[in-house]
């Protein structure tokens, strides 16, 4: 099997390749051209029977004329991004490019392309994600498979340019549209103009490599009743930030080693002779975990994507508030992340967010056990689920054992049949069961 889908994947990278180039190269005049250059090829070959020849010979002198034009373009330029710090997943991402006539000519009929790092995955990922779609997907689904094609980072943009007087300079404004959260690498960008015909473009390409982060998507949510109450956290002045009871004077009291220097009492210490220092009453505020199963056999799994993007919803919502959200997930490790109130902000949750792959090399005893241990410092627990079934649902239960409130939103596939809550078949409040193409309604839903 695996020698066949090497012979196919090498066709998916010569295809796409040459698609890539015509696009680019060909404006749409071009690619009709192009297209019956090609029909007329296949059928006049039989030049006694039809007049087609005619046909393939007038296309063929008009691409050859128009490839020939384009290698005159021989203008210089310059040009400087204003990148946004971040962009969102499904939302289009506007900024300015400046761009500069390095020569004595004025330039017109210009049109900016961007380029990007080449989307095209290696053969083994590929391989997966193939083996992957055949298991999930009906024989001849093609609009499926492309509609949820995971290596597609962003569509093609192409912007006119007004015309630039010689050494003279323009700003563009360019809106592109980024699919999938992560990293977004530009490598440069490329200035195109066509011949006389309208049909082949010629390239001036300028070196300009940067990169933006694209954050998840995320839903609106309703004001929601999250689980947990009030519970002591060590060092709660410093993690409070200013906010509630922090900086509630209880006494003053003798120096000890590793107090900070900002609850010094210099009055007290001038007049008793030795460092004196102010205690404060210790802080009681909510403190959320944010639990995302990140645990997958597929690397592009739109399941964890809706995840991702339901876990990054609730952090933006939740850190609106006067909490802590600590976010559990298991990668090629075991990680935590704690925000809100003095901490990290909710952009930089989402930066992390925006990181997290699927994990599928480790069992999900490894969630279990990083939740388990963050129980006691805990008011409440958000799960953001891909499945429900009994390795999830035994979480669930030792959470409900040691008394922490849960709230439990499981993403399922499209059409499947709602589950059965389980451990929380007494508590339907706390039990909400999601579906791609349905989550942001099923969201707002909530109370």
């Amino acid at each position: 099997m695996k020698p066949i889908y090497r012979l196919l994947y090498l066709i998916y990278r010569l295809g796409s390749s040459l698609w890539y180039r015509a696009r680019r190269r060909f404006t749409l005049a071009g690619l009709c051209v192009a297209g019956g250059f090609l029909v007329a090829a296949s059928v006049g070959v039989d030049v006694e029977n039809n007049v087609v020849y005619q046909a393939f010979a007038l296309l063929l002198a008009l691409l050859l004329s128009a490839v020939a034009v384009g290698r005159f373009f021989r203008a210089k330029f310059s040009a400087t991004r204003a990148l946004p710090r971040f962009g969102t997943a499904g939302k289009p991402l506007p900024y300015r490019v400046r761009l500069k006539n390095l020569t004595g000519q004025a330039q017109t009929g210009l049109t900016l392309l961007e380029n990007f790092t080449d989307p095209r995955p290696p053969f083994e990922e590929w391989f997966a994600f193939q083996l992957a779609e055949n298991r999930r997907l009906r024989p001849f689904q093609i609009s499926e498979r492309r509609r949820n094609n995971p290596f597609r980072r962003v569509d093609p943009v192409a912007v006119p340019v007004p015309p630039l007087a010689p050494q003279g300079e323009t700003e563009v404004s360019v809106e592109i549209l980024p699919l999938r959260r992560g990293v977004l690498r530009f490598t440069g960008l490329t200035l195109a103009r066509p011949d006389s015909l309208g049909l082949f473009r010629a390239f001036r390409r300028i070196s300009a490599p940067q990169t933006v982060l694209v954050l998840p998507k995320r839903y609106w949510l309703p004001p929601i009743a999250l689980p947990g109450t009030m519970k002591y956290q060590q060092g709660g002045v410093a993690l409070a930030a200013n906010i509630g009871r922090s900086e509630e004077f209880v006494s003053l009291r003798d120096y000890r080693r590793g107090d900070p220097l900002r609850h010094i009492h210099w009055r007290s210490w001038a007049r008793a002779g030795r460092p004196i220092v102010k205690e404060f009453e210790d802080e009681f505020f909510v403190r959320h975990a944010l639990v995302l199963d990140t645990f997958t056999d597929e690397l592009h799994s739109e399941i964890l994507e809706e995840a991702v993007s339901v876990a990054a919803s609730f952090a933006c919502t939740v850190l609106t508030q006067e909490s802590l959200l600590d976010l559990l997930f298991v990668g090629p490790e075991s990680y935590c992340f704690t925000a809100g109130r003095g901490l990290a902000h909710a952009d930089q949750m989402l930066e992390i967010l925006a990181s997290v792959r699927a994990c599928g090399d480790r069992p999900f005893a490894a969630l279990e056990h990083l939740v388990i241990a963050h129980v006691s410092v805990v008011s409440g627990c958000i799960c953001v689920l891909q499945k429900w079934d009994d390795a999830r649902k035994r979480l669930v239960e030792k959470l409900r054992a040691l008394r922490l409130p849960v709230l439990v939103f499981v993403i399922v596939p499209p059409g499947k049949a709602k589950p059965d809550a389980g451990p929380l078949r007494a508590e339907p409040e706390n039990f909400h069961v999601l579906e791609p193409g349905k989550i942001e309604e099923q969201l707002a839903g909530l109370s």
